[in-house]
């Protein structure tokens, strides 16, 4: 009962039943206007067609009086048909026709009347049976014996009395006809209605009731879960399909947010246990100034360490926000490129590093200028770090290509490179390939530009420069 009730209350099953309501509603109407206007159209041939015996009948009697007249309508009563003929001398006496009896308003006001009448012999009875068969056929069919009579009656100048018309009971069945098969045309299309609509409602109930399923356990926090789909591609796989990707998402972030704690609660351990030993052996010595002000120095070179592991993961929490709207504007990539090569070649120089460009003249992408910027330090910072393991002259070069719908930011180095199985684990937060971690970083680097390039709907590779590596930005000109 209770499924019947959600079936009834389901969006689908009233608006089928809504459907069905105006589909009845404008058949009765329709089928109401057929039968009525069938209705007058076979009574207007009906008149016509006694108007036409009249005015035969009305030449006979012209040629030849009444008894001529007389003749003419006991020819036509005695024709097989629908057709009702009756002529009375100005008693009211019937002198011929295949009527008993008509009702004497009848005759009395001429015009045009409908009225019940004994039936003699129905028109549609086979003509040449005889007496004792047509008795029998009668019992054996039961026919009702009134028929109901549409006439026009005169009364000649001679003061007798003619009446011509039809039986109308044809019609009237007819009309019976066509509205009982309309009634269970009705009848039939609100039981299929019901039926269909009752299905429909169930299977997408069923459909719901398995995503409410899978819903339900996702909520508890089994974020493997996904929606489930078939092979009809419908609106409801659509939708399922969009749902599973948004969790695809939402569990890899859910994924990342657990490493990033975890990394967080390891790397900045070590750190702030170094800070808080070198707090403590600074105040162990407080009578030697020189220790302290070392240990003051290093604990503010630790402070800053900490504090750009933080920056860092707040610019990429914010990046993968996304960018307020209007926030990005034309900017020139080649023009940040040099900016920054000025900004390094010293820093390069001393580490004996050569850093050279190789620019294209690109138009200008719509970015986020600061954003882009980071992006490219945190690549020549990376650059310069591992540069300096490479066989021979340490170099890096960072280049700018334009192709028919993106430009392509290039920074290689020759260093030592990183292996092709942690190419994409480098991407993650937190991850260094040196497994001391003797180096200054926090990992955060790549992350970062990872996320800057998703942010413009670009791409980041990283590939291999024999030696060393080659990282490539890709964005889209129309970003």
């Amino acid at each position: 009962m209770n499924r019947i009730w959600r079936i009834w209350k389901t969006t689908t099953f009233r608006q089928s039943g809504f459907f069905v309501l105006l589909f009845v509603l404008f058949s009765v109407f329709i089928l109401g206007y057929i039968a009525y206007q069938t209705s007058i159209l076979i009574q207007q041939q009906q008149i016509g067609a006694i108007d036409r015996e009249l005015g035969q009948l009305n030449r006979t009697y012209q040629r030849s009086g009444t008894p001529g007249l007389i003749r003419g309508v006991q020819r036509m009563a005695d024709r097989p048909g629908p057709g009702i003929y009756y002529v009375a001398d100005p008693t009211g006496q019937q002198l011929a026709g295949n009527v008993d009896q008509i009702p004497t308003f009848v005759l009395q006001t001429p015009g045009i009347h409908s009225f019940r009448y004994e039936v003699e012999e129905p028109w549609s009875a086979e003509q040449n049976d005889n007496d004792d068969e047509r008795r029998e056929r009668d019992k054996r069919e039961e026919r009702p014996d009134r028929g109901l009579a549409l006439v026009k009656s005169f009364q000649l100048p001679s003061g007798f009395y003619l009446v011509v018309g039809r039986d109308i009971e044809e019609r009237r069945g007819f009309s019976a006809i066509i509205f009982e098969a309309f009634g269970w045309g009705v009848l039939w299309i609100i039981i299929l209605s019901v039926l269909l609509g009752t299905l429909l409602a169930r299977n997408i109930l069923r459909r719901l009731d398995m995503i409410s399923a899978a819903s339900k356990k996702i909520m508890t926090g089994d974020l493997a879960e996904r929606l489930p789909l078939t092979k009809r591609n419908d609106e409801y796989d659509r939708v399922s399909k969009n749902l599973n990707e948004m969790l695809d998402r939402i569990e890899n972030l859910m994924a990342g947010l657990k490493e990033v704690t975890d990394n967080v609660a390891h790397d900045l351990k070590t750190p702030l246990t170094r800070l808080r030993n070198k707090v403590e052996r600074a105040l162990q010595h407080d009578d030697d100034p020189e220790q302290m002000r070392k240990a003051l120095q290093a604990t503010i070179d630790e402070s800053d360490q900490l504090i750009r592991t933080f920056n860092a993961l707040l610019l990429i929490a914010r990046v993968e926000a996304g960018a307020p709207d209007g926030s990005f504007e034309p900017v020139a990539i080649d023009q940040i490129i040099e900016d920054i090569v000025d900004l390094y070649q010293p820093v390069a120089e001393d580490s004996g590093i050569e850093l050279s460009t190789d620019l294209a003249t690109v138009p200008h992408v719509k970015a986020g200028r600061e954003l882009i910027g980071q992006a490219i330090v945190n690549l020549v910072e990376n650059a310069i770090k591992y540069a300096k393991g490479a066989k021979g002259t340490p170099r890096i070069e960072i280049g700018l290509e334009q192709h028919a719908e993106h430009i392509r930011i290039c920074v290689s180095d020759n260093g030592t490179g990183i292996p092709e199985k942690d190419r994409q684990r480098v991407l993650e937060r937190f991850v260094r390939l040196e497994a001391s971690r003797s180096e200054t970083g926090s990992g955060l680097g790549l992350s970062l530009v990872s996320a800057v390039a998703r942010l413009h709907k670009g791409t980041l590779e990283i590939k291999d420069n024999d030696p060393g590596t080659k990282v490539l930005i890709t964005l889209p000109k129309e970003s």
